[in-house]
This record gives C-alpha cells, structure tokens and sequence, in this order.
C-alpha cells in the first residue's frame, strides 16, 4: 500500500508542509469574520463561524499527525527531520490559537465596548495579516529545497521574514492602544468582564507572534 505523505515528499517535498500552514491560515483568516458578528451581537452567526474555526483547526491537527506519523526518517533533504517537525509545531500552534480565541469569545458571548470596536478589528485583521505572510513564505519551501537555501530565492525569503517581523511589530503597537484604551473604561465594566477582556486581546496579539515564530524558524533553516 502506498504511503500518501510518502508520495507528496517525494513528488514535491515540501508540499505536506505548505499544505499544513494553508489550512492553518484558512482556519486563522476566519477569526476576522468572526470578530465582526461578535462586535455586532450576531450570536449566531459567530457561532457559525466558531464552529468553522473549529473544524478547521482539527483538519490541521489531522495533516500535522499525518506528517509526524509518515515523515519519512531517511529522507535526503538539507533539513534535518527535527526541524521540519519543529516548524510543523509552530505552524499549529496559530490555528491552535485561533480555535482558542473563538472558543473563549463564544463560551462567553463576550460584550466589547462599542468605542473600542473599530480598534479590535484593526489589530485582528493585521494579526491575521501576519499569518498570511507566514504562509507567504512557508510557500516558497519548494524553492528553497532546490536552491539549497541559498542565492537569490534566500534573500527573497529573507525579505519575506523581515516584512512578517514589521507586521508583528505593528501588532504590537495596536495592542498597546487597545490595552490602553480598555483601561480608560475599566472603571465602567464588570471586573470579571475586564478579565476576560485583556485576556482575548493578549490571544489575539499571539496569532501574530506565532506566526513571527514560523518566520524565525524558518529563518534559522536558511542560516544553516
């Protein structure tokens, strides 16, 4: 019987993991849609949503248990089978977060302050925009297998990574404005509320710090 996973490594040996940070990012770029019915009070349609995120985070789980049941050990690549599989953590753990991040949002049909609405949407969509430009380059694995990791398609990558590093540090700095602009209506919210509130803003912030992970690791592959 023939191995699936066997069979994309050795047609394209980096196809398995690009397929895994496709869905991840799939199941991530949702979290933007789900913010906006949550900010409008559409349960239902949240929910909706939530579900999708759901399902898609655990068809990630299925390609990422696939992947580390069938990578094959004598593979010949100029990536150690170790740090394949620690980029392949890292990559899940962003559509883990975003799983997260709907699931407590849901639980709690949380209420945001109507004043820092517009605020929230434009930290999650650039949360979001780092994972896509963590599956931007993830995509050009292929390339850098044939390149050995270096050349032009490096440098390429490279810039990709710095660019991903620039998205997070603007994650940063919303973050900080969001935070700050929820301390300013403490005093007008259930403490408990308040809670919760920073803590869905602190996992939002790790969509994008995750995805700056994905990044670095892939860095170190092309310094090696």
């Amino acid at each position: 019987m023939t191995n699936p996973i066997l069979d994309l490594f050795a047609s394209s040996p980096m196809r398995p993991m690009q397929d895994h940070m496709a869905k991840v990012h799939e199941c991530t770029s949702l979290v933007k849609d789900f913010f906006d019915a949550a900010c409008a009070n559409d349960w239902d349609r949240a929910e909706q949503i939530q579900k999708r995120i759901r399902d898609l985070e655990n068809e990630a789980d299925d390609l990422k248990r696939d992947l580390r049941l069938h990578l094959p050990k004598g593979l010949f690549l100029p990536v150690a089978r170790s740090d394949l599989l620690s980029l392949l953590s890292r990559q899940d753990k962003i559509a883990n977060r975003a799983r997260d991040v709907a699931g407590l949002v849901t639980g709690r049909k949380m209420q945001f302050p109507a004043s820092i609405h517009d605020e929230l949407k434009t930290f999650v969509a650039r949360c979001i925009d780092a994972s896509a430009q963590a599956l931007k380059a993830i995509q050009e694995l292929d390339e850098l297998v044939v390149t050995g990791f270096r050349g032009r398609e490096a440098t390429m990558v490279e810039e990709m990574i710095t660019q991903l590093d620039e998205i997070e540090n603007d994650t940063d700095d919303l973050q900080r404005v969001l935070r700050s602009n929820l301390f300013a209506l403490e005093s007008e919210l259930p403490a408990v509320d308040v809670i919760f509130l920073y803590k869905t803003i602190e996992w939002i912030g790790e969509l994008a710090d995750t995805a700056q992970r994905v990044g670095s690791r892939l860095e170190m592959l092309i310094a090696r």
